[in-house]
């Protein structure tokens, strides 16, 4: 007779109103099938530091798809405006929020609080006090849980440390003595906007004896003709694994160490030129981590590794993320005692669905399985449409079948 399932509020879920997020319901919704994002529009992006650029080029800086009408140029031509390398963070949340209103215009901006299991499906319990079910999940909920600070600082001042993710306006640190620690985009961008803004001082520690500095052009540019045939657009990895990366059903299939070494070379830290001639005014130690810091009055004392101490105002860390789905607090713990993990990943198959059915995760948390395009915004092509791709076909096998009294259709 078939299976049978209870009625459901809603079709998909999908958790985050970001490039992830947006990606997987424009898709959705083109491939039949009904879905609502839950979230505050572009909310992640907003609060980065004002004056920040992105590293990306402009292919790989297009939502949903690197060509069509939501694309990139697509909202250029609408605002009358001419493409502009790097983008400006402000313009690249405009494009987002002008993404939104063409492509996904009824977004519920109700933060999810929590999603457990339910005889329909799933139970999601909103910041307003209700609750909608839905037959299947999205989650597209970022990054910003997963803010990594090494451990061992959590006694100090909230005030005196903090992450470079933690600011908007990095202006409130005129005047004062900065010590910045990492080694990539955010570490310096953040220094070199400070030392704009005004600081004092402002000494970035990095604990390589180098620092990757992204080429000033584009290397697809640099190439001419063969350039986009070595690279592809969604612009991440270097000659080769570009093209590899950006085909995750491919990537995927390789043994999980070479896979790892690809992710590792296609990841790791690295800062553009454009930041790097902005960074005169700032001084850079190169080959010194941190090993301890204490108070000194109303200030830090910061002990190196290489035996030298820092005084400063105010201890930051540019050291990145780490994905723990653990750290969505959302997810119920019917949910995470069956969900299949590796090293805080979600173990994802076909469709970029976990192990259990019908919860899918798009963004960084699935860069475990479907390799590093997924940490980006380039990698929201894909996602998208893959999830997309594995819901319209599940849904038309259950054309026919009862939702207790409601035909499917």
């Amino acid at each position: 007779m078939g299976e049978e399932y209870m009625t459901s509020d809603l079709e998909v879920a999908v958790i985050g109103a970001g490039p992830h997020g947006f990606s997987a319901t424009v898709h959705l919704r083109r491939a039949g099938v009904e879905a609502q994002t839950f979230g505050r529009p572009m909310s992640f992006w907003r609060e980065m530091p004002k004056g920040m650029k992105l590293r990306s080029n402009m292919s790989a800086t297009n939502l949903i798809e690197p060509v069509g009408p939501l694309s990139l140029k697509s909202y250029l031509a609408e605002v009358g405006d001419e493409q502009e390398w790097p983008v400006p963070l402000w313009r690249f949340i405009d494009y987002g929020m002008w993404v939104q209103r063409n492509g996904v215009p009824d977004v519920d901006e109700r933060v999810v609080t929590l999603v457990d299991r339910d005889r329909a499906g799933f139970r999601l319990d909103l910041d307003d006090g209700e609750s909608v079910t839905a037959r299947r999940i999205v989650v597209a909920a970022g990054i910003e849980q997963f803010q990594y600070v090494p451990p061992g600082y959590d006694d100090l001042p909230s005030e005196l440390i903090s992450h470079t993710a933690d600011h908007s306006d990095l202006s409130c640190f005129a005047s004062q003595r900065v010590v910045v620690i990492g080694g990539g985009q955010s570490a310096f961008e953040s220094a070199a906007l400070m030392c704009e803004g005004g600081a004092a001082e402002v000494d970035v520690c990095v604990r390589g004896e180098d620092v990757v500095w992204l080429r000033s052009r584009s290397p697809k540019t640099v190439m001419g003709p063969l350039g986009p045939i070595a690279y592809a657009p969604t612009d991440v990895g270097p000659l080769w694994y570009s093209r590899l990366v950006a085909t995750p059903a491919l990537f995927r299939r390789l043994p999980r160490q070479r896979q790892q070494s690809i992710a590792h070379r296609s990841i790791r830290p690295a800062c553009s030129h454009f930041v790097k001639v902005r960074l005169d005014d700032v001084r850079v130690r190169m080959g010194v981590s941190l090993r301890g810091v204490e108070l000194c009055g109303s200030a830090l004392r910061v002990s190196l590794s290489d035996g030298t101490t820092r005084e400063c105002d105010h201890l930051m860390f540019g050291t990145g993320y780490r994905v723990d789905i653990a750290r969505y607090g959302f997810l119920g713990e019917g949910v995470l005692r069956d969900l299949r993990q590796a090293e805080g990943y979600p173990v994802l198959r076909r469709g970029l669905e976990s192990s259990v059915p019908r919860l899918h995760f798009v963004g960084a948390p699935a860069s475990w399985s479907f390799g590093p395009i997924l940490r980006f915004v380039s990698g929201s092509w894909y996602a998208g449409r893959s999830v997309a791709q594995a819901s319209a076909g599940r849904r038309r096998s259950l054309v026919g079948l009862s939702y207790k009294g409601v035909k499917s259709s």
